[in-house]
């Protein structure tokens, strides 16, 4: 089987129109240098959202709510999304993002700080879905995070897998690479997963808590 060309690539991810709220996020991040997730990722993480109901959601990485928009958009009226972002200046944008959205704040709670020091105080087993987009060093430690929160049935899913094309090239050996490199072949092969890599966006890694 051939390899999509690029214009299907295009096509695909653009298949899926984003609201106006987030295409502002959109706008808003990357002036504030927080790049947020495609709408191809973005389209997937309502997907993933709204197929398993998910009613307890925790983001790493707010960013300028980009991504929260999405996810919320698939979760159910009662669900509450938790983000974690440590700049300020995102937790702002995205409460923004929030309000004009419509989005009632009793829906989101966003707290700023480093997610390893808030991650730790969180209820095991308690959380259906757990987002990470975030400083790439950290990923190893925000996935396995991720994995002690999740219910068994829960969905980790992780943005920047394919990361700008170098993951897949071997000769790439710079560090973000090497860590994004090694934390999906090991998620891959952990047994406490079902993973798998879909190509939308940057790479969008998802796994299913057994």
């Amino acid at each position: 089987m051939s390899a999509p060309k690029l214009a299907s690539w295009t096509y695909a991810e653009d298949f899926v129109t984003e609201a106006d709220p987030a295409e502002a996020a959109r706008r808003e991040g990357t002036e504030l240098g927080a790049t947020p997730v495609g709408s191809g990722g973005g389209a997937a993480l309502r997907m993933l959202t709204a197929v398993g109901g998910a009613r307890s959601v925790i983001e790493i990485g707010t960013g300028a709510g980009t991504s929260g928009l999405w996810l919320l958009q698939g979760m159910p009226s009662d669900g509450i999304l938790t983000t974690i972002d440590v700049a300020a200046e995102h937790s702002r944008a995205a409460k923004q993002a929030y309000a004009a959205a419509g989005i009632a704040h009793q829906r989101t709670r966003v707290i700023t700080g480093a997610a390893l020091d808030v991650l730790p105080r969180m209820t095991d087993g308690a959380y259906d879905l757990v987002f990470i987009d975030a400083d790439k060093p950290n990923y190893a430690a925000y996935a396995e995070h991720a994995i002690r929160l999740l219910r068994s049935g829960g969905v980790l899913a992780l943005d920047n897998m394919l990361w700008h094309d170098k993951v897949a090239d071997p000769a790439a050996r710079d560090a973000d690479t090497t860590v994004l490199r090694d934390l999906g072949k090991a998620l891959r092969d952990d047994e406490r997963l079902i993973t798998t890599l879909l190509p939308v966006g940057d790479g969008l890694l998802v796994a299913v808590k057994r």
